[in-house]
């Protein structure tokens, strides 16, 4: 009788791939993360309980089959592993480093509720496709057959990628316009290379180009072309443009030398350090935290980012100002964790009163305590008065998340529709506007939201716009009957 593979949590500790030590990753850009060893990743994954009713799964916005390829892990069945974990997700690899599991999969493991420690699926997603492209087992897109129809995709983010793999793997014709040199989003502009090294991405964008996508880069909607003309080329169109406008920071000071917006400064450290792009603005100092005393005004990933960045980049000191506490800031507390790990200073409950000089040379700290729950259930901050202090400071780095863009306005659409938030009014999971022929997916229809919701947004929409290909629903001729909730 063959031995049981899986059930080892009782008997096998949780372990995570070795993380370098702080010193030595606070010299450079590369992941923390040493990956897993076939034996390791094999040993992790056994601990699996297989569940009968796998929260992980329902947890993941993707329902990933996770107890499947945890299992086919532990058997050393590897590439089955990374054929089931690929066929609900389009990159596996990018998820299993940056998602944030202790929210997701593993925060909601039965065995972790049970106190055994949850098992270790992010480590070992990224393991098995990491070796899949290793060994080659990650093919080019092949279409059984080509097909006439042609899709529009503005934005190069994940939520548009994914939706260019599913469809052009249906033989649909696909074209992703978007405004940087380079496909990826945020992906590769915004998150560090120390949580998602940047070869990760490009090799899918390279698959997407060697399978048949058209990329057209450099390309801004309403400047080099507009969006009429997109909707003329193709037989439907995809708003994938993310979210992209920082909120403002009030008070006094506000707008004075130093203080910077984070998709500036993370944008300018990745071009610099992981493209070797010449960035005036960072060899000047502009958007470079070296020698300077940083403050850092958020508590979400972004702000993470931010401080870790600063961090390698040279600052003399970090600190980061969060009006909340630890328990109820939206970062992931492993971020915090690493954060602090590598000398990030965090001063909780507390917010930005103003600023003082001009370069910078500090910040007006007020001091905040939790009050009585708010409509969300949040404790809601109150200002305490006369606890006023002031941070020194050289660099400051607004943190405090993104906004969308007046899209019917920069792009001449009034009839776009938008929520009160100016967010794309779309179907939920089928992405459909109510103009003819126009689906939204990702952060323009959710606000800013995770890379995974992205990607499940980007897949479903995909799917039902073969659908209505099929049907002739996905018209973009004006005057079509707009797109309707199903009955």
């Amino acid at each position: 009788m063959a031995k049981q593979p899986m059930l080892k949590f009782v008997e096998v500790g949780r372990e995570m791939p070795e993380k370098r030590e702080a010193g030595a990753r606070r010299a450079d850009f590369d992941e923390i993360y040493a990956e897993f060893a076939r034996e390791k990743a094999a040993e992790q994954a056994a601990r699996c309980s297989q569940c009968g009713v796998p929260y992980c799964q329902s947890h993941c916005p993707l329902h990933n089959n996770i107890p499947d390829w945890l299992k086919l892990t532990a058997s050393g069945r590897l590439q089955e592993a990374y054929e089931i974990s690929q066929a609900t997700n389009t990159f596996p690899e990018i998820c299993g480093r940056i998602c944030p599991q202790d929210r997701l999969c593993e925060g909601n493991c039965v065995i972790e509720q049970s106190g055994h420690g949850t098992v270790t699926i992010g480590a070992v997603e990224k393991y098995i496709t990491d070796t899949a492209w290793d060994e080659g087992w990650v093919e080019p897109i092949r279409p059984a057959s080509e097909r006439p129809e042609s899709v529009g995709i503005i934005g190069a983010g994940p939520g548009g990628l994914a939706a260019a793999d599913f469809l052009r793997r249906a033989g649909v014709q696909v074209t992703v316009y978007d405004r940087y040199d380079r496909a990826g989003g945020l992906m590769i502009y915004g998150i560090p290379g120390f949580k998602l090294e940047k070869h990760v991405v490009t090799r899918r964008n390279d698959q997407l180009a060697a399978g048949g996508v058209k990329f057209v880069l450099d390309c801004e909607v309403g400047r080099d072309i507009t969006f009429k003309e997109i909707r003329e080329q193709h037989d439907a169109v995809i708003i994938a443009t993310g979210v992209y406008k920082s909120r403002d920071l009030p008070g006094p000071g506000a707008g004075a030398t130093g203080i910077v917006r984070a998709i500036d400064y993370l944008t300018a450290s990745n071009r610099a350090v992981n493209f070797g792009d010449d960035v005036p603005e960072f060899t000047s100092g502009e958007l470079n935290a070296k020698g300077k005393r940083v403050v850092v005004i958020g508590g979400g990933d972004t702000a993470m980012d931010c401080v870790r960045t600063a961090i390698r980049q040279g600052a003399t000191s970090v600190k980061c100002l969060y009006r909340r506490d630890r328990t109820n800031m939206p970062g992931s507390q492993r971020e915090v964790t690493n954060a602090e790990e590598e000398g990030v200073e965090f001063q909780w409950l507390t917010a930005p009163k103003g600023f003082k000089g001009d370069p910078v040379s500090g910040v007006i700290v007020q001091q905040i305590r939790l009050g009585q729950p708010d409509a969300t259930g949040r404790q809601a901050p109150e200002i305490i008065e006369g606890s006023d202090y002031e941070e020194p400071a050289d660099l400051v780095i607004k943190a405090l998340g993104f906004e969308p863009e007046e899209l019917p306005t920069l792009w001449n659409q009034p009839e776009l529709e938008v929520t009160r938030w100016g967010t794309v009014k779309a179907e939920f999971t089928t992405g459909r506007t109510a103009m003819p022929g126009v689906y939204a997916v990702g952060d323009i229809v959710r606000g800013a939201s995770l890379v995974v919701w992205a990607i499940r947004d980007g897949r479903d929409t995909a799917a039902a716009i073969l659908d209505d290909l099929k049907t002739g629903r996905a018209s973009v001729v004006d005057g079509a009957k707009p797109a309707v909730a199903a009955e």
